[in-house]
């Protein structure tokens, strides 16, 4: 395999994406739930360890590093964070984005198709590159419980 480009089914290609974000987002302690595949909206959904935080995901899986197709509209860019996998089947290096961020890198299509693209000189950037501490963990440090997060009974 190494020197070689592996060819993958686009389906596999956004699978292997899917599941190294949610083996990422596990080992920092977050529960994390794979939405239903080519349905609109987030492709995960992850809550922390006390269930009080909860996070959208949009997941986006490169086999190689490419532009990534944002869609026809900035609008309707969705998520709490965007995960960009690239080099999947070789070796997988993840970045993490706010929305925000990919409408301001975003550009229109060169051929004028109406579509938004981001480029990988634009995602590709130290900020972002296995930036997982911008999503922060799903547990308290070491797993211990949070003094205060207990339930109060009575006055």
């Amino acid at each position: 395999m190494a020197g070689e480009q592996v060819r993958l089914d686009p389906q596999v290609t956004g699978n292997v994406g899917l599941y190294f974000t949610c083996f990422q987002l596990s080992l920092r302690g977050w529960n994390v739930m794979p939405t239903a595949r080519n349905a609109r909206g987030v492709d995960i959904v992850a809550y922390d360890a006390s269930a009080s935080r909860y996070i959208g995901i949009q997941v986006k899986s490169l086999s190689k590093r490419d532009a990534v197709p944002v869609g026809a509209s900035l609008s309707k860019v969705m998520g709490d964070f965007w995960i960009i996998v690239n080099r999947i089947a070789t070796k997988p290096q993840a970045f993490v984005l706010f929305p925000e961020e990919v409408r301001r890198l975003s550009h229109c299509a060169k051929s004028g198709a109406g579509s938004f693209w981001l480029e990988a000189k634009d995602y590709d950037a130290e900020p972002f590159r296995d930036a997982w501490h911008r999503i922060g963990m799903g547990h308290s440090p070491a797993g211990l419980p949070e003094c205060g997060r207990h339930l109060r009974v009575g006055p």
